[in-house]
């Protein structure tokens, strides 16, 4: 057999079967994923302190409350466009929210103070993920830089979506 004999069978032998069966795992390991854009539905944060979580977003009715930093309640309408949701639900995959534990408190008496608390919560129309996130949470620190790193995300967001919406 001649050079490009071998190089064609090796192809149609080994090269194509892989990649056909590759084609076929993945497109079942994405049409199969338990939580898909195509199916969200909502997310919601609160955060503040244990006995009050002051600061809430809801993507299903756009309400905003916070306090601002003259510690004076601001409420307000805030919708998010669609890209913004796929951008958050995109970067829960990708710091494995989904894999979270639901409970993530810590020992409060550490730190000076109260420390924030946070609940994140992701809904589709199958499932929903609820996370509670305490600062004083201190077993995993790669969880807790994740934690913490989506929480940036989604006041970033939110931030980005208010100066819009005051334009």
């Amino acid at each position: 057999m001649s050079d490009k004999a071998k190089k064609i069978f090796f192809t149609l032998t080994i090269v194509v079967p892989f990649l056909l069966y590759c084609v076929y795992y993945y497109s079942h390991m994405i049409k199969n994923a338990p939580y898909k854009f195509s199916e969200f539905k909502s997310f919601v944060i609160k955060y503040g302190t244990s006995d009050s979580m002051v600061n809430t977003y809801n993507s299903a009715t756009g309400d905003y409350q916070y306090l601002n930093r003259k510690d004076s309640l601001v409420k307000t309408n805030l919708p998010l466009h669609s890209s913004d949701l796929l951008y958050l639900h995109r970067k829960a995959a990708e710091l494995g929210f989904w894999d979270f534990p639901v409970q993530e408190l810590g020992d409060s008496s550490k730190i000076k103070g109260k420390p924030l608390r946070y609940y994140i919560e992701f809904n589709y129309q199958r499932k929903s993920k609820k996370v509670w996130f305490d600062e004083s949470f201190d077993r995993d620190l790669k969880l807790k830089d994740a934690n913490e790193t989506f929480i940036k995300e989604i006041q970033r967001v939110l931030g980005e979506a208010e100066e819009k919406n005051k334009k």
